[in-house]
């Protein structure tokens, strides 16, 4: 990174973690060590002024896990039981974490619906306002109970860049379980370069999205992040794809000691996100 200070300027955050970054690949129980250090993480963001919102996936995968379910499961009224569980477990350990910091959290819920009526969009900006103005840290994720519409926002990485627009963020950090946008699949193509900065999404940046995903607990890839950069850049907030398995990287990241992928904002005044939702995601 050019400038050391440049995510220093930031006033608003939004941080999403996938469901492969806070549970255990073998069992798909939630990983303790690694929530409490992202806890202890978003607290030190947040300590220095900076207005701070988790979106975090889990809620099916620790639902599975309570209910015994060895495999994600398939079906959607399976999973959509699996994440009424999950959901209350998992806020009810964020809170417990949050707590040792003396941070207060709340829980905000959306839907299809959410940003798609102009009224309850509206509804949303204003209680993301008034709990940033509180001091209050939101945890958001999808209502999985009641809508079905999980899968296609790709592990929640739309659904972030979506709460970024909302809120009204200036950068999006996607905690994942690759280190960015690289030039082809790294997994599959030894040669494939990281790409370190994005100046703006280009249909040659946008045809490097590979659909896939590289773990069971997880539903978002490449494809879905990127479409992620589109809404949140057009918003006008900067996004990163960095590596969640050290969840440290996080400070290195406003400390200027950036490894992962920056898109950088493109602010679009004639961007109409609920328009974009309908057309990438009917």
């Amino acid at each position: 990174m050019e400038e050391k200070a440049y995510f220093k300027k930031k006033k608003r955050v939004v941080v999403k973690i996938g469901s492969s970054s806070i549970n255990h690949k073998e069992t798909g129980k939630l990983n303790f060590t690694k929530l409490e250090k992202l806890v202890r993480e978003l607290c030190d963001i947040r300590n220095q002024g900076i207005d701070v919102c988790l979106v975090s996936s889990g809620a099916i995968a620790v639902g599975r896990s309570v209910m015994g379910f060895l495999e994600r499961p398939k079906d959607i009224s399976t999973k959509q039981a699996c994440a009424a569980v999950g959901q209350a477990r998992l806020m009810m350990t964020y809170q417990k974490m949050f707590a040792e910091y003396h941070q207060t959290v709340g829980q905000v819920l959306m839907t299809k619906g959410t940003m798609l009526d102009n009224v309850s969009r509206k509804n949303a900006q204003n209680t993301f306002e008034e709990l940033f103005r509180l001091g209050v840290i939101p945890i958001v994720n999808e209502n999985d109970t009641v809508s079905t519409y999980e899968m296609r926002f790709g592990d929640n990485d739309s659904l972030s860049a979506i709460v970024a627009a909302l809120a009204g963020a200036d950068l999006l950090i996607l905690l994942s379980d690759i280190d960015g946008l690289f030039t082809d699949d790294p997994r599959q193509n030894a040669d494939a370069r990281l790409i370190h900065v994005v100046e703006e999404l280009d249909e040659n940046v946008i045809s490097m999205a590979k659909g896939t995903t590289g773990s069971d607990v997880g539903t978002g890839g490449m494809e879905t992040k990127l479409i992620a950069a589109q809404i949140a850049t057009r918003s006008g907030a900067d996004m990163i794809i960095a590596n969640g398995e050290d969840v440290g990287i996080l400070h290195r990241i406003f400390r200027g000691e950036f490894v992962g992928t920056l898109f950088k904002e493109h602010y679009d005044e004639d961007f109409y996100i609920a328009d974009f939702i309908e057309q990438s995601m009917d």
